[in-house]
C-alpha cells in the first residue's frame, strides 16, 4: 500500500468510526455490532503504526490518553463562566419570573426549562471545526487545561458537523458543558475500585470530578465519562449565530454534540412551575444525576436587555429540588478520629434506601449537634442528603422515642490511641469550643489521615494510596510520616494484605512521580491549618519556593493575594515546630520538588504597583475582567476579597457585601472614573 493509498483508506475509517461514535456514545442508536466496530478500529490502529504521519491529533485512536502531565496549566475563558443563582422555593420561582417580567415591561416571555446535570462544568475551544482546547470553569475567568483528559470522552466530537443548518462553521467557538459519570458507570467503577482494594468514590459527581482532575489521561480514559452541552460562550467567524437558546441548543446537535434531552417552553411564572415539577417526575430515569433545572429566557435579545448583576445573570437561575428524606432506626453512635485530631460522632443506621443509594451511616458533625437535636441510641431518626449527596440527620421523631433510648456520651479518651482529648481551642476555622480533639499527634488514626490527605488527588495525586492502603502501612509501622512513603520498598508493600506486586509497582510508580509535583501541592499536602488548595496556590504565586516560604515574615506572608494576619500566624506556628522542620528536611533528602512553577515576580512598575484593589458590583462601561486588566497592567494586584491590606474597592452598581465590609473596614472606596484616572488612562 502506497502513502496516497493509506491516506485515502485512513481518511475513509476516520469519518465511519467518528459516524459510529456519534451513534453509540451521543444518540445512543448502535448502527454496528462491537465486533464489527472492533475491526474498523483495529485496522485504523494499524494503518497509523504502518504510516505514523497519518496519526493527527483528532484521530480516534488518540482517545486512549496520552502521556501523564506534570501539572494543570491554567487558561483563561474567552467569554467568562457565570454562576446561576438558587432557589429551593416555588414562590421564589414565581417572584423570579415576574421580577425578569418588570424589566421587560409588555413584552412576551419566552422560558426554557432544562435538567440541571450533577457532573463538572467544562468549556470547549474549536477554532476552524477543530477541538483544540478545554478547561474547567476555576473562577469563572479562568480554569485548569484539562484538554487530554476531555479527549478520552467519546461524546466530544473531535472535529465539528458541517450542515446545511448549522451554515459556515464558526472561526471560533466556545462551547460550554458538563462532564458526569452516568449512574450504571459510577456502579461499575465503584466496584472495580472495591475489588482492587482502592477507596471508592461518594457520589457521580465526585467521581467525574476526581476523573477529570488526573494528570494521567490513561486513566482518565479507562472511566465512563459523559457530557451534556448546553450553551455557547466567545463565537466568531459565524455569519448566522443562533438568536436564542432553542436555535442554540439545534446548532450543538447538527454540530454533533450530545444536548439536554428534554426541555420545556414556559410563558408564565405558572407554568415555570409546572415545568419543574413535570421534570422532577421523569428526571431519575435519566442516565445521569440531577440536582435540579435550569431555568432561562430563550430569546438573546431579553438576556441582554434584562442583564447581569454582579455575579449572575437576571434573566436565568437554578432551581434545586428538595432533598429527599426518609426515616430509620439510629443504632448505635461511633466516634471517628480525623487527620488534624477531631472527634466527629457518626450515626450507625439501620439500612435504608434514599435518594438512589442504600444509606446506613451518617455524619451528627459534633457533640453540640446532638445535644441540641436531643438524638439518642433507639431513636427513629430522619434523614436527608444534604445536597443530594451527603447523608445527614436532620431531626428525631420524639413520638416513636422508645423508652430504652440512651443519651450519647461523648468519649473523654480518644478511641484510637487512648490519649486525652480537648476542648480548649478548635484549630479549623470556626469551630473554636465546638470540636473535641485528641491532643496526641502520634494517634495513629491522625497518621492515617495525614498520609491520606498527601496522597489525594488535591494534593500529591499518589493514586492507590487511599484509605485502605493507608491503614495497612500504618498498622504494618512502615509509615509514621508521609515522608516515609519515599522510603518504601516494594517487598514492603507486596507482602500487605490484597497488594501484591502489581499493585506495589503502581503504588510505588506514583510515590516517584509525585516528587515532582508543583509547590502549591506539597503546600497543601502538609495540613497547614487554613492552607487549603486556593492559598496554596497564592503562596505558590508569592513564594519562589519552600525555604523562602517558610523563612517569611508575617509582613512578606501577608503581601501575598488573600493571606491574613490568621493565615500568616497559622504558618509560621507551623513552621516553628521542630517536628514539622524535621519533616521539612526528610522531604528534601527523599527529592521532593520544593520550587514554585506558579511564581510571579512582585510588579514595581506603574501607578498602582504595590497596590490591592477589589472590584465589586457592575461598573457603567468595563467589564470586569477589563477593569482586572487595567488594574494589572497599571502595576496592582486585583484580589477577591476586602480586608484590612485593601487600598481601593471599585464599587459599581449593585455593589454587595463586599462594599459593606469596606466601609466597616474604612477602606477608600472608588468608582470606574477614579479608578481610569489613577491607571492613567
Amino acid at each position: 500500500m502506497t502513502l496516497n493509498d493509506a491516506r485515502g483508506r485512513h481518511a475513509g475509517l476516520v469519518a465511519e468510526i467518528r459516524r459510529h461514535d456519534h451513534a453509540y456514545y451521543v444518540l445512543a442508536q448502535p448502527s454496528i455490532t462491537d465486533q464489527a466496530y472492533d475491526r474498523l478500529y483495529h485496522e485504523l490502529i494499524d494503518l497509523e503504526a504502518r504510516f505514523p504521519e497519518l496519526a493527527s491529533p483528532d484521530s480516534p485512536t488518540q482517545r486512549v490518553g496520552g502521556r501523564p502531565l506534570k501539572e494543570f496549566q491554567s487558561v483563561k475563558h474567552l467569554q467568562p463562566m457565570l454562576s446561576l443563582d438558587n432557589t429551593y422555593s416555588q414562590q421564589d420561582l414565581r417572584e423570579f419570573g415576574q421580577r425578569v417580567q418588570r424589566l421587560l415591561p409588555g413584552e412576551a416571555l419566552d422560558w426554557v426549562v432544562e435538567p440541571k446535570v450533577d457532573g463538572l462544568a467544562v468549556s470547549l475551544r474549536y477554532e476552524n471545526g477543530a477541538f483544540i482546547c478545554g478547561c474547567t470553569r476555576g473562577d469563572g475567568t479562568t480554569g485548569d487545561d484539562i484538554t487530554a483528559n476531555l479527549k478520552t470522552i467519546r461524546s466530544i466530537p473531535p472535529r465539528l458537523a458541517a450542515s446545511r443548518s448549522t451554515g459556515v462553521i464558526p472561526e471560533l467557538l466556545e462551547v460550554r458543558g458538563e462532564v458526569f459519570l452516568t449512574k450504571a458507570g459510577f456502579e461499575k467503577l465503584n466496584a472495580q475500585r472495591k475489588a482492587a482494594g482502592e477507596e471508592t468514590f461518594a457520589n457521580p459527581r465526585n467521581a467525574a470530578a476526581g476523573s477529570l482532575k488526573q494528570l494521567d489521561p490513561r486513566i482518565v480514559a479507562k472511566r465512563p465519562l459523559d457530557i451534556v452541552v448546553y450553551g455557547l460562550g466567545k463565537v466568531s467567524g459565524a455569519p448566522d449565530q443562533p438568536q436564542s437558546h432553542s436555535e442554540v441548543l439545534d446548532w450543538l446537535k447538527a454540530f454533533g454534540f450530545k444536548t439536554p434531552e428534554q426541555t420545556w417552553h414556559c410563558q408564565s411564572a405558572d407554568e415555570l412551575v409546572i415545568a419543574v415539577e413535570a421534570l422532577d417526575k421523569v428526571r431519575r430515569g435519566f442516565a445521569y444525576e440531577t440536582d435540579g433545572a435550569v431555568i432561562k429566557l430563550n430569546s438573546f435579545a431579553q438576556r441582554e436587555k434584562a442583564g447581569f448583576t454582579s455575579k449572575a445573570p437576571r434573566w436565568a437561575i437554578a432551581y434545586k429540588y428538595a432533598a429527599e428524606q426518609a426515616q430509620t432506626r439510629l443504632r448505635d453512635i461511633t466516634v471517628q478520629v480525623g487527620r488534624t485530631g477531631a472527634l466527629t460522632p457518626v450515626a450507625e443506621l439501620e439500612p435504608v434506601f434514599l435518594a438512589g443509594s442504600t444509606i446506613s451511616r451518617a455524619t451528627l458533625h459534633n457533640e453540640d449537634y446532638i445535644r441540641q437535636k436531643d438524638i439518642r441510641i433507639g431513636d427513629t431518626v430522619t434523614i436527608e442528603k444534604a445536597g443530594e449527596v451527603i447523608p445527614a440527620v436532620v431531626d428525631v421523631v420524639l413520638t416513636r422515642r422508645p423508652a430504652k433510648a440512651e443519651a450519647f456520651k461523648f468519649p473523654s479518651k480518644c478511641p484510637e490511641c487512648g490519649s486525652k482529648v480537648s476542648r480548649a481551642a478548635g484549630t479549623e476555622e470556626g469551630d473554636e469550643g465546638v470540636v473535641w480533639r485528641c491532643v496526641n499527634p502520634d494517634c495513629p488514626a491522625q497518621v492515617r489521615g495525614r498520609i491520606e490527605h498527601w496522597c489525594s488527588r488535591g494534593a500529591l495525586d499518589i493514586e492507590g494510596g487511599g484509605e485502605v492502603l493507608t491503614r495497612l502501612l500504618v498498622e504494618a509501622g512502615l509509615v509514621r510520616d508521609v515522608a516515609d512513603l519515599y522510603s518504601l520498598k516494594l517487598h514492603e508493600v507486596a507482602d500487605l494484605e490484597r497488594m501484591g506486586e502489581r499493585s506495589a509497582r503502581n503504588f510505588l510508580a506514583g510515590v516517584e512521580t509525585s516528587k515532582a509535583r508543583d509547590l502549591w501541592r506539597l503546600l497543601y499536602g502538609l495540613g497547614i491549618l487554613h492552607v487549603g488548595a486556593g492559598v496554596a496556590k497564592a503562596l505558590g504565586r508569592g513564594f519562589a519556593n519552600l525555604d523562602d516560604l517558610l523563612a517569611a515574615s508575617t509582613d512578606q506572608l501577608m503581601r501575598c493575594e488573600d493571606i491574613g494576619e490568621v493565615i500568616a500566624q497559622s504558618i509560621l506556628q507551623w513552621q516553628g515546630d521542630s517536628r514539622n522542620r524535621a519533616l521539612v528536611e526528610k522531604l528534601r533528602k527523599a527529592g521532593l520538588n520544593f520550587q514554585s512553577e506558579l511564581f510571579q515576580a512582585q510588579a514595581t512598575a506603574g501607578p498602582l504597583a504595590g497596590k490591592t484593589l477589589v472590584l465589586t458590583g457592575t461598573l457603567p462601561t468595563l467589564k470586569r475582567e477589563e477593569a482586572a486588566a487595567k488594574i494589572e497592567a497599571a502595576g496592582g494586584k486585583v484580589s477577591g476579597s476586602v480586608s484590612k491590606k485593601t487600598d481601593y474597592v471599585v464599587a459599581g452598581e449593585e455593589a454587595g457585601s463586599k462594599l459593606d465590609k469596606a466601609r466597616k473596614l474604612g477602606v477608600k472606596i472608588i468608582d470606574e472614573t477614579e479608578l481610569l484616572r489613577l491607571c492613567g488612562s
